[in-house]
């Protein structure tokens, strides 16, 4: 039987069903398929104040992103690309990751880090995909093979939230096949260490 482990996807911008979320759910629904509890945290629910890491309250949906990402076994990350880069929402959104520094696995430790970069054009959707990898790397999480560049000039989504470019949608769905089978490998690892960790200290043990 297939081990069930959890993936969360981030990501999209304020205005409700844009297309870095519509491609985000592409990832998740191939994600469940494969038999993964999945969980979205959209554009809209990531506007929240900017991170201070002074501040001792945080809102509601910063402690919720916080949580959601500590329960995580993989993750999926989809910005926008600003003016070639991440954008801002997104931006925000992972630096409130800093409260898991002391966490048992902090930050983005041994998870799977799926990354989806949309722009009108190859330019700022390439260099947006580099930087969602590089701060996936600089917050210990391990980037997929495959990330996913989508270039709204040439690729889009029906009604029904189904990519219209075959291409596109095969390369979604392998980066979730790859976020769920990384993380159902590295939640194998982690029992078998912690089941050798159990024989070791009882008494057959010794």
């Amino acid at each position: 039987m297939q081990q069930t482990v959890k993936v969360v996807g981030i990501g999209g911008s304020p205005r409700p069903d844009s297309t870095a979320e519509r491609a985000l759910r592409v990832v998740l629904a191939e994600a469940e398929r494969h038999g993964a509890e999945v969980s979205l945290i959209g554009g809209a629910e990531l506007v929240m104040p900017l991170y201070d890491p002074r501040d001792e309250l945080r809102s509601a949906r910063a402690l919720r992103l916080v949580s959601e990402i500590a329960a995580a076994d993989g993750l999926v990350l989809a910005s926008p690309a600003y003016h070639g880069s991440i954008s801002g929402l997104v931006k925000n959104a992972l630096d409130h990751v800093e409260e898991l520094r002391d966490d048992a696995r902090p930050y983005f430790s041994g998870r799977a880090v799926g990354s989806l970069a949309v722009a009108q054009g190859w330019q700022g959707g390439v260099s947006t995909l580099a930087a969602l990898r590089d701060v996936t790397h600089a917050l210990r999480g391990w980037p997929t093979p495959l990330g996913v560049v989508v270039n709204t000039a040439t690729t889009g989504f029906g009604p029904d939230g189904a990519c219209t470019d075959p291409h596109v949608r095969r390369q979604l769905e392998t980066m979730a096949t790859q976020v769920v089978d990384f993380a159902r490998m590295t939640r194998l690892a982690s029992e078998a260490r912690d089941a050798a960790g159990v024989q070791a200290l009882s008494p057959a043990g010794k």
